[in-house]
């Protein structure tokens, strides 16, 4: 493995936040960590890059061990929810402080700087100020900042959640799309579960400082591997069938039929809301509510009483 966490666990008074926490990425790959707040993963980015330590474990970047190495001594480079620009430069001058301590002059850093704004698409705004340009401009900026210094490991800390939702789905496009220009290790830490499944190669599940389960999306999407993983994912519906099992599966895994008595439960029609390119039902099966959506027109009404179809080729159904 290219980055290799190696059983790393932290803990704030007393509370163990990260519990032996062991993971492997690939070199080229994006990870994306994803959970509900305090589960662990952005106290887990930050030992990545330096800025905690762990208080057992080990961290390893092609085989050699950074655990206790300073952040600025890293082959890593992160860029936080922030961006943290500095808003008396230029976008040039941003992008060029990090190559202020590694040697460079001034003619070399401007020639660097000049060929990471042009791969983000910046160039014509190179003397431009920080607070001149818009939030995914500055998304750019810092993102350039962080590859100018070829790290091994780009470390990407909720780096979309101060844009709005237009311009969250056309930066994350992006930013796939610049960490494949250049082909680097990524580790992007997220609670939003659609940002996840866009980008990530790899998703890691994380739940009360462990991992709980590891997968492409589509693993971890169809094949969960218990009840919180498929929660977190998507809705769950549960419901007992006439035959008496309890089915967990997703809302895309139902059907109505208009045959109540071919289908597996019946239920009732509590709430329905129309989306657009589908409708979506709200059923009352005996003491449970469950979602169907649905692309026919059925036109149905509060208080009708419909079938409950699971379709043979699902791939997310729990039978308890």
């Amino acid at each position: 493995m290219f980055l290799t966490l190696d059983k790393i666990s932290k803990s704030f008074d007393h509370h163990k936040v990260v519990k032996e926490l062991e993971i492997g990425v690939e070199k080229g790959e994006i990870l994306c960590l994803l959970g509900a707040s305090g589960c662990g993963k952005t106290t887990t980015l930050k030992m990545i890059g330096g800025f905690l330590k762990p208080d057992s474990g080990r961290i390893l970047i092609e085989g050699e061990d950074i655990t206790t190495e300073d952040p600025q001594k890293r082959p890593v480079s992160t860029v936080f929810q922030s961006y943290a620009l500095f808003p008396n430069m230029t976008v040039e001058k941003n992008v060029m402080y990090g190559l202020k301590f590694r040697g460079y002059k001034k003619r070399e850093a401007l020639k660097e700087a000049t060929k990471f704004l042009e791969a983000v698409g910046l160039k014509d705004y190179a003397k431009a100020g920080v607070g001149e340009i818009s939030g995914g401009q500055r998304q750019r900026v810092a993102l350039a900042r962080a590859l100018i210094t070829r790290p091994k490991v780009l470390l990407l800390d909720e780096p979309l959640s101060n844009l709005d939702a237009k311009l969250r789905i056309k930066m994350r496009e992006e930013i796939k799309e610049i960490q494949r220009q250049f082909g680097i290790t990524t580790i992007f830490v997220t609670h939003d579960r659609e940002e996840a499944m866009v980008i990530a190669d790899k998703i890691g599940i994380m739940h009360e400082g462990r991992l709980t389960q590891v997968g492409s999306p589509k693993e971890v999407y169809l094949q969960p591997k218990d009840e919180y993983t498929m929660g977190f994912l998507g809705p769950i519906n549960t419901f007992t069938t006439k035959s008496g099992k309890i089915i967990k599966c997703r809302p895309e895994d139902l059907s109505i039929s208009l045959e109540r008595e071919n289908s597996e439960a019946v239920g009732t029609i509590t709430k329905s809301e129309f989306l657009g390119f589908y409708n979506q039902y709200y059923l009352r099966v005996r003491e449970d509510i469950i979602l169907i959506r649905e692309q026919e027109n059925f036109s149905l009404q509060v208080g009708a009483e419909v079938g409950i179809k699971i379709d043979n080729g699902i791939k997310t159904k729990l039978i308890v």
